[in-house]
């Protein structure tokens, strides 16, 4: 069988394994104060080129969005999303489970919109009820969106703007951060999303480590007491070393955006494969994530030799799937793909 379904179905990259295996004896401080959380912490500032940034690891996507949104939120304010956005549809009620409302907004291919948000914002304070109303305290936005798709530097640059109009941090879902940058089609760098963003986070999960998200506080704005609460909320990890290795590892010789590159790679020749057995495409991705419609008996005939996601319905006969390339893709799984297809 033959997997597209996710970009995190491999285990994690070799050099990663081999760094874990080196320092697996070592006898180290926990919490993430090992020196290994030091350096990635150092290394990622450096990338970032943001020398006074807080950089916290946590485990995971969901974990690190509710323990984010749920730290820098009052407890009357609720955080913005695009009506696709993780926070809204795949993370279970998440956030609500804080106490904090999702206030959604409907995007544009997975995305938001700048004049949509001060408007949304203006219209609230313009209430004469707004005080007996959830405030909005938060913008959350993915970079890469669940469809694929990037802001351009203008774009972001835009809802940076808005942000700052309304006294409302911005927060930048990275889960898959590596493979908007290696994107043959970004305008927006690294350097870009830590100037324009209050918060964000670098994926490791889905670019090659065994787990892992890097918060990055950008402007001296982490939230008063954040490992305190990041204890309260189950996600500060005993181990802490675990990320930091990890993490340590991506951020040495450009190994993040190395393999993060070949993903765009080889999503490339997917999308070059798909189009020419003339599969119909939902939207253009500029990322690892390809969406095409099949009919839904064709679906199921590919289901037997190929793992894909479901997305989404698109009518009562066809169904919008998920190829997903990853660091772990190979020229071998295009090539059986080409078989079967």
């Amino acid at each position: 069988m033959i997997s597209f379904e996710s970009d995190y179905i491999a285990g994690a990259h070799p050099k990663i394994l081999e760094r874990l295996a080196e320092t697996n004896m070592e006898a180290l401080v926990g919490y993430g104060d090992d020196k290994y959380c030091q350096m990635a912490e150092e290394k990622i500032k450096k990338a970032c080129n943001r020398p006074n940034a807080k950089v916290h690891f946590l485990v995971g996507g969901t974990q690190t969005n509710q323990v984010v949104i749920s730290s820098m939120l009052a407890d009357y304010e609720g955080v913005i999303a695009a009506t696709s956005g993780h926070i809204s549809v795949h993370e279970g009620g998440a956030i609500e489970f804080t106490g904090h409302k999702v206030l959604t907004l409907n995007g544009t291919d997975g995305k938001l919109n700048a004049q949509d948000i001060d408007e949304y914002v203006t219209t609230f304070y313009n209430d004469g009820n707004h005080e007996h109303m959830v405030f909005p305290g938060l913008v959350y936005i993915s970079h890469p969106t669940e469809y694929g798709t990037l802001y351009s530097k203008s774009e972001l640059t835009a809802i940076s703007n808005v942000c700052k109009k309304h006294n409302i941090p911005l927060f930048l879902d990275g889960a898959r951060l590596g493979y908007g940058l290696a994107s043959r089609q970004t305008d927006v760098t690294l350097q870009d999303i830590a100037e324009l963003c209050d918060v964000f986070y670098i994926g490791g999960t889905k670019v090659g480590a065994l787990c892992g998200e890097a918060v990055v506080f950008t402007h001296n704005n982490t939230p008063k007491h954040f490992i305190t609460k990041m204890k309260q909320r189950g996600a500060l990890l005993a181990k802490g070393r675990l990320l930091g290795i990890q993490f340590d590892t991506l951020f040495t010789d450009n190994l993040y955006m190395e393999i993060s590159r070949h993903a765009i790679e080889m999503a490339e020749k997917l999308k070059s494969l798909l189009k020419g057995k003339g599969y119909r495409f939902y939207l253009e991705s500029p990322t690892n994530q390809q969406f095409i419609i099949l009919e839904n008996e064709q679906m199921s005939e590919l289901a037997q030799n190929v793992c894909f996601s479901f997305w989404e319905k698109h009518d009562d006969s066809h169904t919008i799937v998920r190829f997903a390339t990853s660091w772990s893709t190979t020229e071998e799984d295009l090539r059986e793909l080409e078989k079967v297809l």
